[in-house]
């Protein structure tokens, strides 16, 4: 049976975000031997170094919150939950869920704002490498670091509104746990 085109988008996207990640991860261990062999072998310093590893943590960590919950890795409070029946603790997961939307949806709307109001600031690390290596500051705003917020908000609120979605149905059919429980950690 041929995946459904959903199904193939999904694999890619998780795909994408885990290639991602795993350059940027490369990238950060990268920089970060180079600063320490400068530091301790050329008694000389990256300077840039810590601020570019910083901005890349920020990315990852903000591309990979959705497949964090995807894969049930958030910290939950499980007790209550699990003394519902099934049906219940897809109605409780769906009304928990309501909330955290709305929540994300503010950052979304207030992280683009908020990052909006820094194009026009550059991140100096970046300047610094290029203008060393080129001659020219390379120009990169700032607002490159600050939308990931938005960006890492909006992907996370994809990932649940697909669970409420499950959820939904499940309760709808009257389904034992097709979502696991929080603490689970299996694949939805």
């Amino acid at each position: 049976d041929e995946p459904s085109l959903l199904s193939r988008m999904g694999r890619f996207y998780v795909f994408s975000m885990q290639l991602a990640a795993g350059c940027l991860m490369a990238l950060i261990v990268t920089v970060m031997v180079a600063q320490v062999v400068a530091r301790y072998g050329f008694d000389s310093s990256l300077i840039w170094a810590e601020e570019l590893c910083r901005y890349l943590l920020i990315w990852m960590t903000f591309l990979l919150l959705g497949l964090a919950y995807e894969n049930g890795q958030f910290v939950a409070l499980d007790v209550f939950p699990l003394m519902l029946s099934p049906r219940w603790r897809h109605a409780l997961r769906i009304v928990l869920s309501l909330p955290v939307l709305c929540f994300l949806a503010i950052m979304t709307w207030y992280g683009w704002d908020y990052a909006s109001r820094f194009t026009n600031q550059t991140i100096p690390a970046m300047d610094f490498i290029f203008q060393n290596l080129f001659g020219r500051p390379a120009g990169l705003s700032v607002r490159l670091v600050y939308v990931s917020v938005s960006i890492g908000c909006f992907l996370l609120s994809t990932h649940i509104i697909v669970d409420v979605i499950r959820s939904v149905r499940a309760f709808l059919k009257n389904q034992p746990d097709a979502v696991p429980a929080p603490d689970a950690g299996e694949k939805l």
